[in-house]
């Protein structure tokens, strides 16, 4: 007899996540240079990428203040405007943790709302609707890319005293009204450098304000509450080691070594945007009589940075959102959903006594949104896969 003919295997489909940085050789030999110069730590190209970020943002006035996450540039500007126990700060329960865990840092509590249904951004009506006596601050989050409506926002503010703190951690480069964010008559905006963002520092971000007392006091509180900038301190020319301690500050600071990497990162945040939204658009075509909502662009004029390309399936669509995300990852591809909102946490529902029925928006849109893969190393043929599962799957 003869032997059986061994089965041929097909290769294994490469796995597709849902996203990934896009470092090339201009970063790696910045951190190489900064690794032979024996500064790894806050020091000189530290100070050039904000010097950078100031200048890409176009507003001289701008104080830039480069810190080691988003999370620590609000928990820093929310401290630096004088959030305090008995204080309370509105923000949207559809958004990650960190927007509202700094409030709690604080001893300050935390007023979650609704979002628009159409957006998932915040809505203005539900904002003012919440403030109270206590109500001190704001803080806006630009969901996926698309700016929040900041002039509603900011006029909510201006009328009831209240401060703005723009969560802006999706939001490079978003405009908003022809402006990019970062510039708006907000208190502070900040920007996040995390590894899946629109550019990257691995771990990283960006406070940027008008104030420059708001700067000042957030870069001493960055490092310890130390009088001096270390990097001064180490490179006078005359001793220096004198320093003081003006509060119990936190280690927030930003690395060169991650600052090496933003310089670079930043003079292809355009050319990533480009990509995004071009992608974003592809998606956009062939989603078309899908039994999807797909998501709101900018308005006519403004720029959407697509940090996030979020669909949400309509009540007919055959799948659930988690038999999607199955199959989807059965076939190779990386999903996520953003976000499982604030109310639906055991911290924060059981802290302040939340229910679903409280924010219907956030919770129908978080039963049925999928974040699809999305990033600039993406190929045309990449996408089409991501397109080509959606529609076997759905249409």
């Amino acid at each position: 007899m003869n032997p059986s003919k061994p089965a041929v295997s097909s290769p294994p489909v490469p796995f597709l996540p849902f996203a990934l940085p896009d470092i090339g050789d201009d970063e790696i030999a910045e951190v190489v240079d900064t690794l032979r110069s024996g500064w790894v730590t806050t020091g000189p190209k530290a100070k050039r990428f904000e010097a950078d970020f100031a200048a890409f943002l176009g507003d001289p006035q701008l104080h830039c203040v480069a810190v080691n996450s988003a999370t620590a540039g609000l928990h820093l500007a929310l401290e630096a405007i004088g959030i305090a126990p008995g204080d309370e700060v509105i923000t949207t329960t559809h958004t990650f943790t960190a927007t509202a865990e700094v409030v709690r840092y604080l001893g300050a509590d935390v007023k979650l709302v609704d979002i628009d249904p159409a957006t998932l951004n915040i809505d203005p009506a539900l904002v003012e609707a919440a403030i109270t006596p206590r109500t001190k601050a704001i803080i806006p989050v630009h969901y996926a890319g698309r700016a929040a409506d900041m002039p509603r926002i900011l006029d909510i503010a201006r009328r009831h005293g209240l401060k703005v703190v723009e969560d802006a951690a999706h939001a490079l480069p978003t405009t908003c009204g022809g402006q990019v964010i970062g510039t708006l008559g907000s208190d502070a905006t900040v920007f996040s450098f995390y590894a899946n963002k629109t550019i990257t520092t691995g771990e990283g971000g960006m406070l940027v304000t008008r104030n420059e007392a708001l700067a000042a006091r957030a870069r001493v509180m960055r490092l310890h509450g130390i009088s001096r900038d270390a990097f001064d301190r180490f490179t006078a020319k005359v001793p220096s080691w004198y320093y003081e301690i003006v509060a119990p500050g936190f280690k927030y600071n930003l690395t060169d070594i991650a600052a090496a990497l933003g310089i670079h990162q930043l003079r292809k945040a355009r050319a990533f945007a480009s990509r995004r939204a071009a992608i974003a658009h592809q998606y956009d075509k062939a989603f078309v009589g899908l039994p999807l909502q797909l998501p709101a662009h900018a308005p006519l004029g403004d720029e959407h940075s697509w940090h996030l390309y979020v669909v949400r399936l309509t009540d007919d669509a055959r799948l659930t959102r988690d038999a999607l995300i199955e199959a989807l990852y059965e076939r190779g591809l990386g999903c996520s959903v953003h976000y499982v909102p604030l109310h639906q946490h055991p911290y924060w529902r059981e802290r302040y006594g939340l229910r679903p029925e409280q924010f219907p928006r956030s919770q129908h849109a978080y039963e049925r949104l999928v974040s699809l893969p999305l990033f600039s190393r993406m190929t045309d043929a990449d996408v089409q896969r991501v397109t080509d599962a959606v529609q076997s799957l759905l249409g």
